[in-house]
């Protein structure tokens, strides 16, 4: 497998890695060549600031909230974006609005963007990529049970033991997009560009909106011990349905430890991440072929 590394730069199999910032990276990029995006961007901002970066990996909190346990079991630090201001949301939205008017150009006409969310953030990362141009075109619902929400009053658990100041997330929302189609028919678009479906998951089962899903297993964590990790299993699953014929270039433009790339390395498609962190950047070095390698099929 051939291996390149410079201080900015690795290149592993199919799979490029670059350490830089993604709206800068955009500006230089060729037009209408990327396929499809599958990215978990830091949609909340403040969390993803150098300042609360080094707060979590100091385990001292900051907005990362690190409770011991919940309901008896040890669970990892979460974002909290019930605190977000009103300041904040506008920065969400201008911050997507950016970004997606940036990504337009590059992707080819139809090129599905496929954009990891929560129910509290998901909204406004919706209407920025409408107003950048691009058309909405659902939400996939990973179903998996986190220890997000679910939590008695704070400081007042033996007081009011049958309230939760929020409900246990269940379900994960995925925001689906489409760049608009170059011709009047998908069938002529597929033809011309290679995009603009979804690959079916067999000739007589659509691809769903709705995809059950486990936790991130622990020897993944091992691997790429990133904060928002997601399994393998899922982002392959979904890898494949961004390539309708199964060919072209998938772009992750937040790509933390390269989770999105070593799916696409494990499924022989080529694949190109950018990463602004350098800590990240650095452990998806060997984070990529380890997690490439896996076999997640049981």
């Amino acid at each position: 497998m051939v291996r390149r590394r410079s201080r900015t730069e690795f290149v592993y199999g199919h799979q490029r890695l670059v350490l830089a910032d993604c709206h800068r990276w955009l500006e230089s990029c060729t037009a209408d060549h990327i396929a499809a995006v599958l990215t978990d961007p830091p949609y909340g901002l403040l969390e993803y600031s150098a300042q609360e970066q080094q707060k979590l990996r100091d385990g001292k909190g900051g907005v990362w909230r690190i409770p011991p346990s919940f309901d008896g079991a040890k669970r990892r630090a979460l974002p909290r974006f019930t605190i977000l201001s009103d300041g904040q949301r506008e920065a969400i939205r201008t911050f997507f609005r950016a970004w997606g008017c940036a990504l337009h150009p590059v992707l080819k006409p139809g090129a599905h963007v496929m954009i990891a969310g929560n129910p509290l953030v998901s909204p406004l990362v919706a209407m920025a990529m409408e107003s950048a141009g691009f058309e909405r075109r659902g939400e996939i619902v990973r179903l998996v049970r986190t220890f997000r929400g679910g939590d008695r009053p704070k400081g007042a658990d033996a007081e009011f033991p049958m309230v939760c100041t929020m409900p246990r997330a269940c379900w994960e929302p995925w925001g689906l997009f489409r760049k608009p189609l170059a011709f009047r028919t998908v069938a002529e678009n597929l033809r011309a560009w290679g995009v603009g479906g979804l690959r079916r998951l067999s000739e007589e089962t659509p691809f769903l909106d709705v995809v059950e899903s486990s936790t991130t297993p622990e020897r993944e964590r091992a691997v790429a011990p990133h904060p928002s990790l997601k399994p393998q299993a899922f982002l392959r699953r979904m890898v494949t349905a961004m390539l309708p014929l199964g060919k072209g270039i998938v772009l992750d433009p937040f790509a933390g430890c390269g989770t999105t790339l070593a799916a696409c390395e494990a499924l022989g498609v080529e694949g190109i991440g950018i990463e602004i962190d350098g800590h990240y950047f650095r452990l998806a070095e060997t984070a990529v072929p380890r997690l490439a390698a896996l076999d997640v099929s049981a």
